[in-house]
């Protein structure tokens, strides 16, 4: 640090200068870190995460198979149906991990718990990747009908936006792009209760500029650091985050992705976290690993929306 000027003849007396007179001081406390916001934990359903176990597992989800209703005339012979249903494979087929090392030395000098603080970086980095993760992987499984141009199993005009015409978003449209979504799932007798949609900060900031910031949207007690929750617009809960799939080129355009939390299943589970001494340096390792997976397993309870500001 340069500090004040100095009239001729007076020494330098701090440390950067010759005599080394005021020592260096480590603060005791530590700057604040942000994160993106994760919001996988919210928009799917994790019904069969006590049955995994480790790296590999395979969880067979069983369906219900639609059962067919046909006429019927007095005298008329029956015809019987076999239902069948393929079932949804949930694979757990995704891993993350990571491994720090504290040397002996800094740890006995630190008045800091830094092992406690890496663990909880690590913790927090590990939620960011698999919500990137999750949310790419469902935005490429959306059903047809509920993405595009012609989305709307039953209108098939809500007009979506496409990856060759990305849909221009407003402020003043916006509300507009919202209940479309909403209609496509209407059209497909997804219930009400349990809607979600994942915004940009950039959509959430024109809804917060628009007339809908007091008659739409309701805040809670929940931070929005912690999951993204921003409140409800049309029987949808809006979470913000940061994690979208961006998509560049010449049509750069963000996968904005609603839904209901039957639509994805997810599944995690953290199988080792240790700590052990290094063989090369006197230090202390802590790493974990976490396996997981994640599936669409309705798509036509999940919207996709390729959207620009």
């Amino acid at each position: 640090m340069a500090g004040p000027t100095r009239s001729s003849g007076y020494s330098d007396l701090s440390s950067t200068g010759t005599s080394k007179f005021i020592p260096q001081i480590w603060s005791g406390k530590i700057v604040e870190k942000f994160y993106k916001a994760s919001v996988f934990g919210e928009i799917a359903n994790t019904d069969y995460e006590g049955e995994v176990s480790g790296m590999g597992d395979k969880v067979i989800i069983r369906t219900v198979p639609d059962i067919t209703v046909s006429d019927y005339q007095i005298g008329q012979s029956l015809s019987n149906q076999t239902p069948e249903k393929a079932n949804v494979e949930l694979a757990i087929d995704q891993a993350k991990y990571f491994s720090v090392i504290v040397d002996d030395v800094d740890k006995a000098q630190s008045d800091l718990d830094l092992m406690g603080k890496f663990s909880d970086d690590a913790s927090e980095q590990m939620k960011t990747k698999i919500d990137a993760n999750v949310l790419t992987h469902v935005g490429a499984n959306v059903a047809t009908a509920n993405a595009g141009s012609s989305a709307g199993i039953i209108s098939g005009n809500l007009g979506l936006g496409t990856a060759a015409a990305p849909l221009t978003i407003t402020k003043s449209t916006i509300l507009d792009t919202i209940l479309k979504a909403g209609q496509a799932l209407d059209e497909q007798n997804v219930p009400e209760t349990g809607r979600w949609i994942v915004l940009p900060a950039w959509a959430v900031a024109m809804i917060k500029g628009s007339d809908l910031k007091d008659a739409s949207l309701s805040g809670d007690s929940t931070s929005i650091m912690r999951n993204g929750r921003v409140g409800m617009i049309d029987r949808f809960t809006i979470y913000l985050s940061n994690n979208l799939n961006l998509v560049t080129g010449s049509n750069a355009h963000t996968q904005i992705l609603a839904g209901h939390t039957s639509g994805i299943t997810f599944a995690s589970q953290i199988t080792n976290v240790e700590t052990l001494k290094s063989e090369s340096k006197f230090g202390t390792i802590v790493r974990g690993l976490n396996v997981f997976g994640r599936s669409v397993v309705k798509p036509e309870s999940l919207v996709l929306i390729r959207a620009t500001s």
